[in-house]
């Protein structure tokens, strides 16, 4: 029933244990700007289910544990996000890369991932300027 609300700009499924088949059903909403997917079992094939929607400015994907680098790959279509939370994934330095063309994100949470200070100096310094607002620890 979901489906049916396709101006919706604002989502929060907060702890709702969202599986990769329910981002599929997100799809629908081209308009989307905020989305709260934390906590769920969503792996790389349930952020490819959203790239589309690229009105997207905030993205928590926060405590989907089975999120690797490939889901920043799907990320980076993305390109009117400010606001990224991938804290407690599996995502490293190597797929930092992807978020080049983000030139619009100003925060970025990445805790309990795999990335260091130094490679998120190097995307600020060559790709990502604006970006303001990073959390590692």
């Amino acid at each position: 029933a979901l489906t049916s609300l396709t101006g919706l700009t604002h989502l929060d499924l907060f702890g709702a244990r969202i599986t990769d088949y329910g981002t599929s059903c997100l799809r629908y909403f081209k308009k989307l700007q905020s989305l709260e997917l934390c906590g769920g079992s969503i792996t790389d094939a349930g952020v490819k289910n959203i790239k589309d929607l690229t009105s997207m400015m905030s993205l928590n994907l926060s405590q989907n544990s089975h999120l690797t680098d490939g889901a920043l790959e799907f990320i980076s279509g993305m390109t009117a996000l400010i606001s990224l939370n991938i804290s407690n994934t599996r995502v490293t330095n190597a797929g930092l890369q992807h978020l080049r063309p983000l030139k619009n994100l100003t925060s970025l949470s990445l805790q309990a991932c795999k990335v260091t200070w130094p490679e998120i100096r190097k995307l600020q310094a060559t790709a990502l300027p604006n970006l303001a607002g990073v959390r590692l620890d």
